[in-house]
């Protein structure tokens, strides 16, 4: 009998690196900044991609004033792998933050 395997979706991992960037202070949301009306598709604000059973990460932020920015994507960076792999137990191949403008 071969071992049980979770299979889990991409909503589901887009979901849990949303919900994890979006707990670091100093991140206002998770999402684009700027004018809208500069892409007439606006990307996901996260996306994910699984290959060969590592995850790839993009995941873009607005950073609230005042805000460091590197120290701040560091953290996003953290916190999304613990997520991935402990919350999730997938392998993490990269984690890309987008610092897509600075609000409240």
């Amino acid at each position: 009998m071969s071992e049980p395997r979770l299979a889990v979706g991409r909503g589901v991992i887009e979901e849990m690196v949303r919900l994890a960037a979006f707990e670091v202070p100093g991140v206002a949301r998770v999402g684009r900044g700027g004018p809208r009306w500069r892409s007439w598709r606006p990307p996901r604000p996260v996306e994910a991609d699984v290959h060969d059973g590592k995850v790839r990460v993009r995941v873009s932020i607005v950073a609230r004033p005042g805000q460091p920015l590197e120290p701040l994507a560091a953290e996003v960076r953290s916190a999304v792998a613990a997520a991935v792999e402990r919350l999730l137990g997938m392998e993490l191949a990269e984690v890309s933050v987008l610092v897509d403008g600075v609000g409240a």
